[in-house]
């Protein structure tokens, strides 16, 4: 009986003994993937800090300065705030000879653009020895081009898509989609205007007037920009004003753009100064590491249902 006592508190003993050790390898394990975890945390703000470093840092000697206007013109993306910024910092470095805006965009908010255009008439009279050249990449369409018509030249490759001179206004009619499912719409305002362009109702003659009106003068301020910005070099057509674009060849000929040229070239061979110091704004690092681990913001917006006005 006493071996047997023996025999069972060995056992008893045995297996605590696996249980604590199991305890300890799952909390070792736990201990692991949390330091892996802030590790790679770790990493990625030093690769984004490292990263940033080496931008909006001038070089101490005479350069020129560019700053980029990349994607989509809104407030949310390529915003006039973003590349106000980057401008104002260009023109302030004392060592900045000449200041390049390096365009790949397809346009976006006529609001946006309209603002950088006037800030670029007002840095060009500020500081009339420092000149300002839009090169162009794969696109310079709409608002982009909008602009690029403030700048003093603007190059392009023969490539590039250039134009794009008008305005839209884009949504959607759900009215017969509602009456094939049964849905009823059921709306409530005060003022008769205040579902204007309401997408589940049915089309409204006068507010579509009213709309069409509204688009045709912001076209109209569109218009006059690029005529201000290019003056005599514009060699006006028919449909230039009509929304097509052309390819950077052409639109050389037509007065739109002035000559073929790169980043490089234009600074090297225009602005003479081949030292290139990047002033493109960047995103607070915050920001970028919660883009980074997939934290991102959603929200449904007015916009999202009518569409945004945009230069096209």
């Amino acid at each position: 009986m006493e071996n047997n006592g023996s025999w069972e508190r060995d056992v008893i003993i045995q297996l605590a003994t696996s249980a604590l050790a199991e305890q300890k390898a799952a909390r070792r394990w736990r201990i692991f993937f949390r330091a892996s975890t802030l590790l790679i945390v770790f990493v990625i703000a030093w690769w984004v800090l490292v990263k940033e470093s080496g931008k909006n840092i001038s070089s101490g000697g005479k350069h020129t300065a560019e700053v980029q206007l990349k994607g989509e013109i809104s407030s949310d993306n390529t915003s006039a705030e973003k590349i106000i910024q980057g401008l104002d910092d260009a023109y302030d470095d004392p060592n900045t000879v000449g200041v390049i805006l390096r365009i790949n965009s397809p346009g976006g908010s006529p609001v946006q653009a309209g603002q950088i255009y006037d800030e670029i008439k007002r840095l060009r009279k500020a500081h009339p020895s420092v000149p300002i050249y839009s090169v162009v990449e794969d696109l310079c369409a709409s608002g982009a081009y909008y602009v690029a018509a403030a700048t003093d030249k603007i190059y392009v490759d023969k490539a590039s898509i250039v134009g794009s001179i008008g305005v839209i206004m884009n949504g959607f009619g759900f009215t017969d989609t509602m009456k094939k499912l049964g849905v009823e719409r059921r709306l409530i305002i005060a003022g008769e205007n205040k579902a204007f362009l309401d997408p589940f109702s049915p089309e409204n003659p006068k507010q579509m007037s009213y709309a069409k009106n509204m688009l045709e003068e912001i076209h109209q301020q569109f218009i006059q920009a690029v005529r201000t910005g290019r003056g005599e070099r514009l060699h006006e057509t028919p449909d230039m004003f009509s929304g097509l674009v052309w390819t950077g060849e052409k639109s050389i000929q037509l007065g739109l753009t002035d000559g073929l040229g790169n980043v490089k070239s234009v600074a090297k061979d225009v602005i003479k100064a081949k030292n290139i110091v990047d002033f493109t704004p960047t995103e607070d690092i915050t920001d970028r590491l919660a883009k980074r681990l997939g934290s991102t913001e959603s929200h449904i917006s007015w916009q999202s249902v009518l569409g945004l006005f945009s230069i096209n």
